[in-house]
């Protein structure tokens, strides 16, 4: 008795939505600015997986998923860059990275 397992689009969905929800968790919870960028980065993940997974049950001759991915890796690479840049001149003026001191643009 062979027992065969396949992965649906269903799994690939729930999987998506378990780390988009853990990543927004983390964005709405955490204090930390380098922190809250690694969450984005999760969510950015889940939405890739996503864009893959149903391009595969959808499409699974073209690759338009994987394209997009790569689209959503190159910005979310530039994201980072960008985003700890900032926070490190942030850190250089107030030394620290916690967002609740990050109070600038209040009246």
């Amino acid at each position: 008795m062979q027992l065969t397992l396949s992965v649906s689009l269903t799994h690939y969905l729930v999987l998506s939505a378990i780390l988009f929800g853990i990543g927004l968790f983390g964005v709405l919870v955490k204090k930390n600015a380098i922190s809250v960028l690694i969450c984005i980065e999760l969510m950015l993940n889940a939405v890739n997986i996503n864009f893959i997974a149903i391009s595969k049950y959808v499409t699974p001759g073209d690759f338009i998923g994987q394209i997009f991915a790569i689209f959503v890796i190159t910005v979310a690479a530039a994201e980072v860059g960008i985003g700890l840049a900032i926070i490190i001149a942030i850190y250089r003026n107030r030394l620290s990275v916690n967002l609740d001191e990050f109070d600038w643009l209040k009246w």
